[in-house]
């Protein structure tokens, strides 16, 4: 009678341990987290420079006819709420200069009250206090009617352009179904309502902090409007 086991398949085969497997993962783990962090290190500097370039972009529009010298990147203010500005997310702070002397700033705000949730806008403003333009970042808006806020659906942000709280006068900031001196857009007010609102509360904030916000290094300006809405 034949007993060989031939090729071994006797033998009780073993499963792997719940040792080996865990040194196996954490070599896995290991290797990945290093090529991880390779490759942001080497995409680091073209993903910096894309947005710097998206932001130099989303702001010229408004500072067409602002002269600086600087870098907008490296002269930014983030003011986490509160700190008077309209909306109650963290607030951005871009600073102009020209010559190592305040030229303008651009503030990306929230106006709180739009007609479908939060509106996200661009405002800049010369040191002077002059408005010199506002672009709509993000919005939840009407299609059709509230989306007309953007510069690429109508004209009326250009109402925006050249103007401060003395011209008109800050009595006036608001549209004109309110007695203001801006127009609403057909069919929708609320929209629009909102957008002059927040940068009526822009300017008022900047007015009441310009110096502290262009000598301000590392801490936050905290400062709050010196005016309630009209």
């Amino acid at each position: 009678m034949t007993t060989g086991t031939g090729n071994g398949s006797g033998r009780k085969q073993r499963s792997p341990t719940a040792w080996s497997s865990g040194i196996v993962l954490a070599t896995v783990a290991a290797i990945c987290t290093v090529l991880v962090t390779i490759t942001h290190r080497l995409s680091a500097p073209r993903i910096a420079e894309n947005e710097k370039a998206y932001l130099e972009q989303s702001l010229r529009p408004a500072l067409a006819n602002v002269f600086y010298d600087n870098d907008l990147s490296e002269s930014t203010l983030v003011l986490p709420p509160p700190h008077g500005l309209p909306g109650n997310e963290t607030a951005t702070v871009y600073r102009l200069y020209a010559e190592e002397r305040p030229a303008a700033a651009v503030l990306v705000v929230t106006a709180r009250d739009g007609y479908a949730g939060p509106i996200r806008l661009l405002v800049a403003v010369e040191y002077s206090g002059k408005l010199t333009g506002v672009q709509i970042l993000e919005h939840n808006e009407t299609p059709g009617l509230g989306d007309l806020i953007e510069a690429s659906r109508s004209d009326w942000l250009k109402q925006l352009e050249d103007v401060s709280l003395e011209d008109p006068p800050r009595d006036r900031w608001a549209i004109r179904r309110d007695g203001g001196a801006f127009d609403q857009l057909t069919g929708a007010s609320i929209t629009p309502r909102a957008v002059v609102r927040a940068v009526k509360e822009t300017l008022l904030y900047f007015e009441a902090n310009r110096d502290e916000i262009f000598a301000a290094r590392e801490q936050p300006v905290t400062g709050q409007n010196q005016e309630s809405e009209q």
